[in-house]
Formats: C-alpha cells, sequence, structure tokens
C-alpha cells in the first residue's frame, strides 16, 4: 500500500492490510484531536521524504512522527519491537479496511461512540499484553 500526508512530501509504503484499529489513549487524543485510527504494518515500512520528518519521542517504549510541512500524523512507532502503525487517513479514499479494534476502551471520552462491534481492550489489557515488551 502507497500512502502520503496532505502536502505530499512524505510518501509511506507497507505491506498490503486490511485491519484498522483505534486508539482511545490521552496521549492519542490530544496529538490527534480525537482517537487515533491506525493500521499495524508491522516493521517492512518504507519512507520517502525523511529530510521532511519531524520525530517526537511521546514515552519511554514509542516515538511519534509528523510531517514537518504540514503537520500530517505520519507514523507511531513501537521501540522495542520497531513496529511501525500508520493512519488509516495517510492512504486513499477507498482503501478497503475493516475496523477490527479498539484499545484503550475506558479511556474513551463519552462524547463519541463507534457502531461497529469490535474487539475492546482495556488500558490493563493492553499493558499486560505488552508486559514483556514495555
Amino acid at each position: 500500500m502507497e500512502g502520503k500526508c496532505l502536502c505530499g512530501a512524505i510518501t509511506v509504503q507497507t505491506p498490503d492490510k486490511t485491519s484498522l484499529d483505534a486508539c482511545h489513549c490521552g496521549m492519542c487524543r490530544r496529538w490527534g484531536g480525537g482517537p487515533a485510527l491506525g493500521i499495524a504494518c508491522g516493521t517492512d515500512v518504507q519512507l520517502a521524504g525523511i529530510e521532511k520528518l519531524k520525530v517526537y519521542r511521546s514515552s519511554d517504549w514509542a516515538e511519534r512522527a509528523f510531517c514537518g510541512e504540514c503537520g500530517s500524523h505520519i507514523y507511531y512507532k513501537l521501540l522495542p519491537t520497531q513496529d511501525y502503525f500508520i493512519p488509516a487517513g495517510l492512504f486513499p479514499d477507498g482503501t478497503k479496511f475493516e475496523f477490527t479494534e479498539q484499545i484503550f476502551i475506558d479511556m474513551k471520552p463519552s462524547y463519541y461512540e463507534f457502531a461497529n462491534q469490535t474487539v475492546n481492550l482495556t488500558e490493563a489489557e493492553i499493558l499486560a499484553k505488552f508486559a514483556n515488551l514495555l
């Protein structure tokens, strides 16, 4: 799959994926103004235009990157595994994704609700899932 930021300065190439996830943690909501809708792309991600890339180490275990030109979010990367989570909005309209999972569901504010039936994991469940990595 190929995606790009708003201004086109940065492009991403990833393996074909269909599963879309939402993160409701406070950091993702603060970063983007709402839940992060991302594609778990693993480690096989190629970036072009990295001279425009700005990277922010948001925790001991992750970094977030954005385009220094237009501000588009480019990725969230889990540092222990080098796994990338790419915002769904970088990919062209019409890309077929299936909304499958919501994480930090217990941190989701009450002012929005998704109608999709998904796997819902709490903060404690996510931290337990990744305990050996963090």
